[in-house]
């Protein structure tokens, strides 16, 4: 009998490591019962209560050509967490003459195997849904503290060992001055110059953008506005922007949206492979004297 691993862990405190342990596990099952594996299909940081991971998706079309005849897996969990997921798919796999096989679960071939299975499934969706509600929860209580709940770190603050956010003494004068220049009159695209300059980076460790620039001057956590889903707590962090400054820069971003002319001149982010723009005269124009209002046609250089 021929046969192919799958392994998976999500990004659940997880590491390389918990795949060497299913493919060690699910080889030795393999070994023991006189199976041949062909190959291993791995997701890493992959939710099972999804179907969207790549390797899983890969496995399913190559059992269309049935070069295997099953496929092993350290726990029923790690092919599905979902029960209509793994019906639907063990459905698929059964009229392509594979099943899935537990490495570690001893589940019989009989009528009771079947409720066996069932209840393995039926628990790994349980456990599945249980574990989100918890994180939920502790994120939850992380928000009214208004502690640090993962994701992007915004530019000008530092997350200290309790998880709370503290000012970035190198960063947060930056942001601080790049309102006070949008308030003054300059523009976005000079305020993206200016910090690169300056040699600040944007969330991602990279330069400055004009779409970078716009988050910054909306980002309601530069006057000290914590936020995680439905909760707000006012004043939950340190504040790097006065809340007049604030407030002038939101209505100049309103103004300067509904002005095109300004709004045009600025959307230079919008072309990142073009060359250059070259202004063409139209027909009448060139028959015509230069003039300041001389009316043209613009192609663009892109390739």
């Amino acid at each position: 009998m021929k046969a192919v691993i799958y392994a998976r862990y999500s990004s659940d405190n997880q590491r390389e490591e918990s795949i060497e342990g299913q493919i060690r596990e699910c080889t030795a099952f393999a070994e023991k019962n006189n199976i041949t594996i062909l190959r291993h299909y791995v997701d890493r940081a992959f939710s099972a209560k999804t179907d969207n991971r790549p390797e899983f998706q890969n496995m399913i079309k190559d059992s269309g050509k049935r070069l295997f005849d099953m496929i092993i897996v350290w726990k029923l969990d790690r092919f599905a967490r979902n029960r209509y997921d793994s019906a639907r798919y063990k459905t698929a796999l059964k009229k392509n003459g594979v099943k899935v096989v537990s490495a570690t679960e001893v589940i019989s071939d009989g009528a009771e195997g079947i409720i066996l299975e069932s209840v393995l499934e039926g628990y790994a969706e349980y456990y599945s849904a249980d574990l989100s509600e918890k994180v939920v929860r502790g994120m939850t209580e992380n928000a009214l503290k208004s502690k640090y709940n993962g994701g992007t770190r915004p530019i000008g603050y530092l997350i200290d060992s309790d998880q709370c956010f503290q000012l970035d003494p190198l960063t947060a004068p930056f942001v601080r001055e790049a309102f006070q220049r949008y308030d003054e009159g300059a523009t976005m695209t000079q305020i993206r110059d200016w910090l690169n300059e300056q040699g600040v980076k944007n969330t991602r460790g990279q330069k400055m953008t004009y779409n970078s620039v716009q988050h910054l001057l909306n980002n309601r956590r530069y006057i000290g506005e914590y936020t995680y889903r439905d909760i707000v707590v006012p004043n939950g962090i340190p504040t790097i922007v006065p809340q007049d400054l604030f407030d002038r820069v939101q209505e100049k971003l309103a103004k300067n949206k509904k002005a095109p002319a300004r709004h045009k001149a600025e959307d230079d982010y919008l072309l990142p492979n073009c060359s250059a723009a070259i202004a063409e005269p139209t027909s009448a124009a060139r028959a015509a004297p230069a003039t300041r209002g001389m009316s043209t046609t613009t192609t663009s250089a892109c390739q």
